[in-house]
């Protein structure tokens, strides 16, 4: 028998779209531009990445070029004139691979079509998520977003100054954007609890996807929320995560809390082995 639920809550990395491929090829396109021009093979600049990448709290950093040492000692004031290619080779790649996963906006869009709440959950940082709401349509569909703030920006810069489009073109049209609190990371019920008071609806009436079990559907179970766990999202290529690591803002503080996170046992309540639309295997729409 299926559960009639109300509102929807997802994970979006690696839930709705596969955010590990959409990074490497990304990352992988900059970095193989940055050798052809400066000469210098890629992974001996990784230590630096790694390190801009953790004074920023994020491994998508857009200023990232302009800060690695080796390349501003080399170029100066034209760094970012040297590495044009390389910023145009991240953008061609992420514009080709940024999709989403197989019936995702489908299952969404009927969801919306009967009356569903839809809320989204992410701890990758405001600007980001934001870019890609927009270039994925989730504008369209989805009611609410939660997401961490921003990363601080450099002496004079401000995110306006990096904007080449009019202001509109940055904006949602639907979605309402909210804030999480700094440093608040997931499995955290009781922010699970916030947003869904935020969504103004009852735990009881809520379906949380996610992608991992330690984080995703531990928290929802915690919070007394009903859990489906995105397992086609799970697995990710031994090569994409490998690069990751090497330069990712992850602590070795943070990579010990994962650790300790990971020993638990999560059984999750459904399953989506395949693809999202699963999801109507379990849930009827009320």
């Amino acid at each position: 028998m299926k559960l009639k639920k109300s509102a929807l809550l997802v994970d979006v990395d690696n839930t709705l779209f596969d955010w590990f491929h959409v990074w490497y090829e990304s990352f992988s396109a900059m970095m193989v531009e940055v050798e052809k021009i400066s000469g210098i093979q890629k992974e001996e600049l990784y230590h630096e990445i790694r390190q801009i990448h953790q004074a920023a709290g994020t491994s998508e950093y857009s200023l990232l070029l302009g800060q690695i040492p080796t390349l501003k000692k080399m170029y100066g004031d034209d760094l970012l004139s040297e590495m044009e290619p390389a910023i145009s080779a991240f953008r061609s790649a992420r514009r080709t691979h940024l999709r989403l996963y197989p019936l995702v906006y489908e299952t969404l869009l009927g969801a919306k079509a009967s009356g569903v709440k839809i809320g989204a959950y992410t701890e990758s940082q405001a600007f980001y998520t934001a870019y890609r709401f927009r270039k994925l349509g989730l504008d369209k569909i989805v009611d609410a977003l939660f997401s961490p703030p921003d990363h601080e920006m450099p002496k004079g810069i401000t995110p306006l100054s990096l904007r080449s489009k009019p202001a509109k073109d940055y904006q949602f049209e639907h979605t309402e954007h909210y804030h999480t609190p700094e440093n608040e990371l997931k499995p955290n019920p009781e922010l699970l609890r916030d947003i869904i008071k935020v969504m103004q609806v009852e735990p009881r009436d809520v379906v949380y996807v996610g992608d991992s079990l330690f984080k995703d559907i531990a928290m929802a179970q915690s919070a007394g929320v009903t859990d489906v766990y995105a397992e086609y999202g799970a697995s990710h290529a031994k090569i994409e995560y490998d690069l990751l690591r090497s330069v990712s803002h992850w602590t070795d503080e943070d990579v010990e809390r994962e650790k300790k996170i990971s020993q638990k046992d999560v059984q999750p309540s459904f399953v989506l082995d395949s693809n999202f639309g699963q999801i109507c295997n379990y849930i009827d729409w009320k």
